[in-house]
């Protein structure tokens, strides 16, 4: 069964709900700012984690101290369906183990 994209009330509904995170265009996002590279770096292990056990993958870029998600549902057409919110809201339970902010 295919995943419902959320209507545009709903996204901006939910995305009150994690602090820092946007919609641009037609995904959601967030850049997390770490201390070092290396914390940067495992930050993104983890999150690589997350998403082979939810099997949903997000765009992760790893920067020198900055990891930055944006997600949206390829099997909905590209569109932001509740999968990403998922995975936004398991990343945000992982990011202050990291020092994120």
């Amino acid at each position: 069964m295919p995943t419902e994209p959320l209507s545009q009330k709903e996204i901006e509904d939910r995305l009150r709900e994690l602090p820092g995170w946007s919609q641009e265009g037609d995904r959601i996002a967030r850049t997390y700012r770490l201390g070092t590279h290396f914390a940067a770096t495992a930050m993104v292990v983890h999150v690589a984690q997350i998403q082979e056990e939810l099997n949903h993958h997000s765009e992760l870029t790893l920067g020198y101290n900055t990891v930055n998600l944006t997600v949206n549902t390829h099997d909905a057409g590209g569109a932001v369906t509740e999968k990403d919110f998922t995975l936004a809201a398991r990343v945000e339970e992982i990011a202050p183990s990291h020092g994120a902010g």
